[in-house]
């Protein structure tokens, strides 16, 4: 099949430049506000829960090669429930594009651009979003590579640069101060994985859907990795009270820390190209997803026709929270909410597909035979 471009380490590759967003700058104070010095714990747990709903929808994907989730799921429980499902993935990931436009211009005109109305920073980015979702599946993945590194090693320099500044203490307990709130941070953390749903897509576009799972692993182990090492930077530096007081804990973590010999003292401008760049892959990532989940369910060959029709809708709804204090709400409850999209729906599929031994074509076990 001429489609089946995609490579194991472009599955990956695609995986963590897609989690690894504009979630990145808020993620130590939601895992702070949980569970205090417990957040690396928190910061853990939602990992592991957001591993879980990916490992659903990479079997769920090995299981229906050739199909993404909009289609196989008509297969598993029937062509009415499935457009429910359908429709709720659709409004969900637009809903969700839209937070994000939002968050990142709100960072945008408070930290750099301070004359600039937020709405033409969102516009922009929604715009160069839709622009590059007219692409197909295969640039769309090398568009991802290509970022990949350019996210990870800048992030991870910052990350060990601050450490000279940490304190070991400010980690202790382990398991936090209060152990009321964990529940609540593990789904608000797990929330901020949810990107990688844009695996359905991919899978049918894999060379080898038979490997998805170890592309999953690696996409999971890198992103839930980075993840974790930046709350353990931000606690063992501020200190979780300190931390509780900040809006972007990672931000003030890029401004505390700098290089070597003094050659640059804030690194929080470098910082903030690098997360321009991960809100875009992000963003491009959830956009895509919408449109190419809308072609599906309507049946039809290409995606491109709804680049644009979708963008007013997402402008529109990027700009109904009042102030960042309302948008931060919606984003944390809107994202638990979804974790019955992407986590419990696939779960349901595949429980259902399992007891009714439903299964696509196999592509993987023809070449292992044939191989055999």
């Amino acid at each position: 099949m001429e489609s089946r471009q995609i490579t194991v380490m472009q599955a990956a590759a695609i995986l963590v430049s897609t989690i690894i967003g504009v979630g990145v700058l808020a993620m130590p104070l939601f895992a702070v506000q949980a569970a205090d010095s417990g957040a690396p714990l928190v910061t853990m747990l939602g990992t592991l829960l957001a591993f879980v709903g990916l490992m659903l929808i990479t079997w769920l994907g090995m299981r229906f090669p050739d199909e993404s989730i909009i289609q196989y799921s008509e297969n598993i429980i029937g062509k009415g429930l499935a457009w429910i499902g359908s429709v709720l993935i659709i409004v969900f990931f637009s809903v969700l594009t839209s937070l994000i436009a939002r968050e990142f211009g709100e960072v945008v005109v408070t930290s750099v651009l301070r004359s600039t109305p937020v709405e033409v920073t969102v516009i922009v980015m929604l715009l160069l979003s839709a622009i590059s979702t007219r692409n197909g599946i295969t640039t769309f993945a090398y568009i991802h590579t290509f970022y990949f590194p350019l996210l990870l090693v800048p992030v991870l320099l910052i990350v060990a640069l601050s450490m000279k500044n940490a304190e070991v203490i400010n980690l202790l307990p382990i398991w936090g101060n209060e152990q009321k709130g964990m529940l609540k941070g593990t789904l608000t953390i797990a929330a901020l994985f949810q990107g990688s749903f844009i695996l359905t897509a991919v899978i049918p576009a894999m060379k080898k859907p038979e490997k998805a799972m170890k592309a999953s692993v690696w996409g999971m182990l890198i992103a839930g990795g980075l993840y974790f090492v930046i709350v353990i930077a931000a606690v063992s530096v501020f200190g979780a009270e300190e931390i509780k007081q900040l809006l972007w804990p990672t931000l003030e973590l890029a401004k505390a820390t700098s290089l070597p010999a003094n050659i640059l003292e804030r690194l929080d401008a470098a910082f903030l190209a690098v997360w321009v760049t991960a809100v875009f892959t992000t963003l491009f990532s959830s956009y895509f997803l919408t449109i190419y989940s809308i072609s599906k369910l309507f049946r039809l060959k290409e995606h491109k026709l709804f680049s644009y029709f979708l963008l007013p809708i997402v402008f529109v709804m990027a700009m109904l929270p009042q102030n960042i204090v309302q948008m931060y709400e919606i984003i944390e409850n809107v994202g638990r909410f979804g974790l019955y999209i992407t986590i419990g729906y696939p779960g349901l599929l595949l429980m259902i597909s399992i007891l009714r031994k439903k299964r696509g074509n196999r592509v993987g076990d023809k070449k292992v035979d044939q191989n055999g």
